[in-house]
């Protein structure tokens, strides 16, 4: 059997990251941390062990002080069965087995425990990749991986399924940006730690024709009246829970008690054969 070939450089992404440790740029952690703390208050349990797997552990060690954080290595170091919530922060997307790094959630906790996972969908950047690719394109005559690839939200959804979670449930939040020119979303993506730790990426550096040629076309499909230009970023939100046979069980088909249509006070009307 042949390996699949790594997706991500694990070497150039703790380089990247370690850059954006000196002035980090945090603006989208601030965001899911409000959010991911706005749905626990939603959930009727307190939860007293918590691991969160992130790059940038700064912020959300000031967020959740008594929790552990865990480097999202392709090896998670935590304990089976140690904790009550999981959560994976804005960290997913780069990793070269995420269905293994969710399996490894899972077994990290207890029966009903809840893993709530973060991560860049397929909007995220459309503009830059796309401005990027026409760039290149037109300087070279070909095309260089420069943005991971994301997942759509269906496909995502379906990662918790793989992984054995119960109650599966993904949701997307689209955060719009506004800069003055794409050269200020590199260099904000490169405050996040975010810039490009593909394994197949061009080694040697980009071209001016390519920079600033991605910077014309970006302005050009994508600029505002007002001279700015838009970055999307799609944040896909996965949440999942560990088995528990407390847990609700969907019903076996032809289980029911009552009928839909006396449900619906309506009236039951057979198809016909069609044979007739």
């Amino acid at each position: 059997m042949t390996t699949p070939p790594l997706l991500t450089d694990r070497t150039a992404l703790s380089r990247n990251r370690a850059r954006a440790g000196r002035d980090p740029v945090t603006f989208l952690h601030d965001a899911i941390i409000d959010e991911v703390k706005e749905r626990l208050e939603l959930v009727n349990k307190s939860f007293t062990k918590v691991a969160i797997i992130t790059g940038m552990p700064g912020p959300w060690q000031a967020a959740f002080p008594d929790a552990r954080i865990v480097a999202d290595d392709d090896i998670l170091a935590l304990d089976p069965g140690m904790h009550d919530l999981v959560i994976h922060a804005l960290a997913l997307h780069w990793a070269n087995d995420p269905v293994g790094q969710l399996v490894q959630c899972r077994h990290a906790l207890r029966p009903d425990g809840l893993m709530i996972a973060a991560l860049f969908g397929g909007q995220t950047l459309h503009e830059l990749r796309a401005a990027l690719a026409e760039a290149e394109s037109r300087a070279t005559g070909g095309l260089s991986p420069r943005i991971a690839p994301m997942g759509e939200i269906r496909d995502l959804g379906g990662l918790l399924q793989r992984a054995g979670f119960a109650l599966p449930v993904a949701d997307a939040l689209p955060y719009d940006v506004s800069y003055a020119s794409a050269l200020h979303l590199m260099q904000d993506l490169r405050g996040m730690g975010e810039t490009n730790a593909l394994a197949g990426r061009l080694r040697s550096p980009t071209r001016r024709a390519v920079l600033f040629g991605a910077v014309e076309t970006y302005a050009r499909h994508f600029g505002t009246d007002d001279g700015r230009v838009p970055a999307t970023f799609e944040v896909v939100v996965l949440t999942g829970w560990a088995p528990d046979p407390s847990q609700q069980k969907p019903l076996r088909p032809g289980s029911a008690a009552q009928r839909l249509a006396d449900a619906l006070g309506a009236t039951e009307t057979p198809l016909s054969d069609s044979n007739d």
